[in-house]
């Protein structure tokens, strides 16, 4: 790649902070880079820096997410926190870079099909850049060449129509995916590919169909339109690609090297290179990250491994730490600190004294080695796109469409169940409504294959990146005002071995005699100690009676769950007020107008 440094460094220069009308480099640097094959993949290296980083990618779930409980509430969920003033996200620089080259890509020298492949490249980045625009505003401008200043009949027209926008968006990732050459990156996983192209495009088509479906969009092109796209995209993966699941679920997210089998496009690092992130210490420290938390409700979805719900077994709700972690879907056990769970040798219990304030602490995306716990030092790759997610995107699009069979399901979910140690259930579609999931997650979904299909997803893809946009595009937002609750613990003022190794590990303890009554009673001087309060109005860790008049659950922020806000407007971002001001005719997003606070409504 050394040969390419320099005209990286160019277009570096260039393009960082190119606006839509901007203008182009002189011509003899355009004939430099456009007259062959080389300059024309030197050029498409600018389009990656349009994917997250790998400290970015690890910290995606750490806020604005339903299962979990963080340090302080997200802005966008605070009431009256948020409005056009500190909205963001409206900069159309990477889109300036991209049709400046499609439109550039032009020489006759260079073979059709060569050119053909940078350009699905460029495309599919393209579609990348529209559909994060729409997932956030709804309605955008759409631009399809590079403009010049005197292009103001688009620089100050009105936004385009969703409807448009998202054809445009569809046309951009079918050329990509019929063109783009690149079937495997086996090294690092970290080129675009043909399967990479089609997998996004599954991963488009399922939010724009579920979206027009839930939202009831009337439109030109139908839900179900949107939908069949979404299967075929799958399928193309699932038939061509070669890939499969790779049979350790928690090595996806903690290898240097990312298993190729299932991995279709991840951020790579390298210690060797000196490029590295802060996944661990993000994941690990309750100051530098947001100390995200699962809540109960989320962690009691988890199925047994014999594949019927935990919430079906006697006693759930009275199941202390140990005891709720038992004979329970594996990736449970990959996705939080679990009894027994081990870092360098030794045991490593949640950190009750300090980030896990509800108990349930995150691994997932942190490895179990700590020199990275406390600076920038990770190296493992994070997922982008990958098999597992197009199983799942295949899934919910036949099933929304009512096509799936128990064939299918076999081939996605029970798959996936499959491969987390999950027994029963996965070689057929299930017939009975799980009613805790129904109840306390989607009150107005009857239909059993779809619950369990949105179970699934939320278990296979957790801090992954999709579950705020899946709680929007099934128009589930009320879930982001659940309150923060967490572990059953037996008692309080009194020392808990909580992973029931026969010595003492944590107490919370309401005073000074509380503790001390505690301590005397403990077999471990070490032990964490936890101060909480049984006043529901308390700032710090609260304990709730359980029911059985023994235990609690902790709880966090429910004091202040009359803070946490969600209305209709809040499932688009508003436009950015500066953007209004440079272009009137954008017109705000409904509800948004005028500097309107994010007030429930």
């Amino acid at each position: 790649m050394k040969k390419y440094l320099v005209s990286i460094s160019v277009f570096a220069l260039l393009f960082s902070a190119c606006k839509l009308d901007e203008s182009p480099v002189t011509q003899i640097e355009k004939t430099a880079i456009f007259s062959s094959e080389e300059g024309l993949q030197a050029y498409s290296i600018s389009f990656y820096d349009m994917l997250p980083n790998a400290t970015d990618q690890a910290i995606v779930e750490q806020n604005l997410v339903d299962y979990g409980a963080t340090n302080t509430l997200s802005g966008f969920t605070l009431l009256n926190a948020f409005s056009e003033n500190n909205s963001s996200g409206w900069n159309w620089a990477d889109l300036r870079n991209i049709n400046y080259f499609i439109a550039n890509c032009t020489d006759p020298s260079i073979p059709e099909h060569v050119r053909n492949n940078y350009i699905g490249l460029a495309r599919f980045f393209r579609a990348w850049f529209y559909y994060e625009k729409v997932r956030r505003f709804g309605d955008v401008p759409w631009v399809g060449r590079p403009l010049d200043p005197a292009d103001t009949d688009i620089l100050y027209a009105p936004r385009d129509s969703r409807e448009v926008v998202m054809e445009h968006v569809y046309e951009d990732l079918l050329f990509a995916a019929e063109h783009i050459s690149r079937t495997s990156d086996a090294q690092q996983s970290s080129l675009i590919t043909k399967w990479a192209a089609y997998a996004f495009a599954s991963r488009v088509c399922l939010f724009e169909g579920t979206f027009r479906k839930y939202h009831n969009l009337n439109l030109v092109t139908p839900a179900e339109t949107w939908l069949k796209r979404a299967e075929d995209a799958a399928y193309q993966v699932m038939q061509h690609s070669g890939k499969s699941l790779h049979n350790n679920y928690r090595a996806l997210f903690t290898s240097d090297v990312p298993p190729p089998s299932e991995t279709i496009l991840a951020i790579a690092s390298s210690a060797s290179l000196g490029v590295r992130h802060n996944a661990n210490w993000r994941w690990t420290s309750e100051t530098f990250g947001t100390g995200l938390n699962l809540i109960r409700l989320f962690v009691n979805t988890y199925l047994q491994q014999d594949g019927t719900p935990y919430t079906s077994r006697s006693g759930w709700q009275y199941e202390n730490f140990y005891e709720e972690f038992q004979n329970r879907d594996t990736r449970l056990l990959a996705t939080l600190r679990y009894p027994g769970y081990m870092r360098e040798g030794r045991r490593a219990l949640p950190v009750f004294n300090g980030y896990a304030r509800l108990g349930y602490q995150p691994i997932k995306l942190s490895v179990d080695a700590t020199i990275g716990d406390s600076q920038t030092e990770s190296t493992h790759a994070l997922q982008l796109i990958r098999f597992g997610e197009v199983l799942l995107n295949y899934a919910e699009a036949k099933a929304e469409q009512g096509t799936l069979t128990d064939g299918d399901w076999a081939q996605t979910i029970g798959a996936l169940r499959a491969r987390a140690g999950i027994t029963g259930g996965i070689h057929g579609k299930p017939t009975i409504v799980d009613t805790y999931l129904q109840e306390n997650y989607y009150p107005s979904i009857n239909d059993p294959v779809i619950l369990e299909i949105r179970r699934e997803r939320a278990t296979e893809l957790i801090f992954e990146g999709f579950r705020f946009d899946d709680v929007r595009r099934w128009k589930a937002g009320d879930l982001f005002k659940k309150s923060w609750t967490g572990m059953y613990i037996d008692g309080i003022n009194q020392p808990l071995d909580v992973d029931h190794d026969g010595t003492h590990d944590v107490v919370y303890y309401t005073d000074a005699a509380g503790l001390a009554a505690a301590e005397a009673n403990s077999n471990n001087g070490s032990m964490a100690k936890v101060q909480v309060s049984q006043d529901p109005t308390a700032e710090i860790i609260q304990v709730h009676p359980a029911g059985d008049g023994k235990g609690y659950y902790l709880a966090w922020f429910t004091h202040n769950d009359s803070k946490k806000v969600w209305g209709e407007k809040q499932y688009l971002y508003p436009i950015p007020v500066n953007a209004l001001n440079l272009n009137p005719q954008l017109a705000q997003n409904p509800g948004w107008e005028n500097g309107a606070a994010n007030d429930g409504n």
